[in-house]
Order: C-alpha cells, then structure tokens, then sequence
C-alpha cells in the first residue's frame, strides 16, 4: 500500500465525514482541506451549540449527489495509510475547494500551502458554514480529545443516519416540522441527532425552531 502510487479511483463515494469519503472500499482523504470531526460541535450566531461535523458532512454528501461520479487523484499515502488525493466531481468542480468555500472545512496550510486561501476569506467575509459563529479548528479539536486523534472506523453517513436511537424519548423516524414539536429542548434534540435536523434552522444560525427557543 505505502510506497506505492495508484492510479486515480473514479465511483459514487459514501461519505464519512467532512474531508473524507469511500470509493470502492478504498477510504479517501482530501488533500489540503481540515473538516470539523464527526463528533464536532460549533457555535452559530447566538452562541447555541450545533453540530457542525455532521453539519459538514452533509453539505459534501448533497454536493457530490449533484454530480457524480467523483474523480480523486492520488497525492500521497497519509500517516493512517488512507489515500490522500485531490478530488472533483463529474462536473469538474474541485471538492476541496468549494467544501471550504462554503465554510464547510478550513484551508490546511501545513498541507495546502495556502492553496485554498481565497476561498476561505471568500467564506469568511460572507459569515456562511462554521464563519456563521465560533469553532476550534479542527486540529486544535482533535488535539483536545486524545481519542479522536486517531481516525476510527467510521461508517459512510447514510448508515449513521438510520442507527441514530433516541436516548432522551425523542425519536428520528418520523420527520418532524416545527409546528409538531412542543419544547426548545426537542427542537434541540432533532437539530443536533437527525439527518433531516438542519431543516428546522432556516436561517442556519445553530437555534432549531425560533419560536420555541
């Protein structure tokens, strides 16, 4: 595996986080680019916790879903072995670039060498993805959580999505509006556990359901 240069993995990918995905069962990290972790939360505009890893994760997912397959080209084999390469959907358009564009994911300088620079001032400017509020950079996160330093085994979104149980006696199944739920703490409980949550914070500031919070 390391030592080797494969040539590029062209398929629909599963996405397993913010800068990672799987493409053939080969895990696949994009070069340049540092995702806030799965088990991440940020702060929006008023200062309510969200979270921003699965919130990164879906953005990814909704955008290779617009134009697939994607293309990575292979740049180097990375400390955990996993393919770290620059990656494009069908379209042409560069993921990494537009993930941090979004504010989806920062620009990694050690690895970047600024590469993506002005799309992240561009994000930054315009207060959109993780700009909206307050976030530690993701190696800053994982630095102050000694178990998230090394990549565990993941599973691609869709599948975390579908095992997400309730442990508060909300549940994810089914979807919920605001008008359906009761209290500012279950608005909470959905935005922060369900795939579907981001849909009750219209204005993407981090607070579900503004009328009961």
């Amino acid at each position: 595996m390391a030592g080797t240069k494969p040539d590029a993995i062209t398929g629909v990918a599963s996405v397993i986080d913010g800068d990672t995905i799987e493409v053939h069962g080969q895990r696949i990290r994009f070069n340049g680019i540092d995702a806030p972790e799965s088990r991440q939360y940020c702060d929006g505009a008023k200062g309510f916790e969200y979270p921003c890893g699965r919130r990164s994760a879906e953005a990814l997912d909704s955008f290779l879903a617009a134009s697939r397959p994607v293309q990575c080209t292979f740049v180097t084999w990375d400390r955990y072995n996993r393919f770290v390469g620059d990656c494009r959907r069908a379209d042409g358009a560069s993921v990494a670039a537009w993930m941090v564009e979004q504010g989806q994911a920062l620009d990694w300088p050690r690895y970047s060498h600024g590469a993506y620079a002005q799309q992240q001032a561009k994000a930054e400017a315009a207060k959109i993805g993780l700009w909206v509020g307050k976030f530690d950079a993701p190696w800053d996160w994982r630095a102050s959580h000694a178990d998230g330093a090394v990549p565990s085994p993941r599973q691609p979104l869709g599948i975390i999505s579908r095992k997400l149980v309730a442990q508060s006696g909300y549940s994810c199944e089914p979807r919920r509006t605001c008008k359906q739920i009761s209290s500012c703490d279950e608005a909470r409980w959905y935005l922060q556990n369900c795939s579907w949550g981001g849909k009750l914070d219209r204005d993407n500031d981090g607070v579900a359901c503004e009328t009961l919070c």
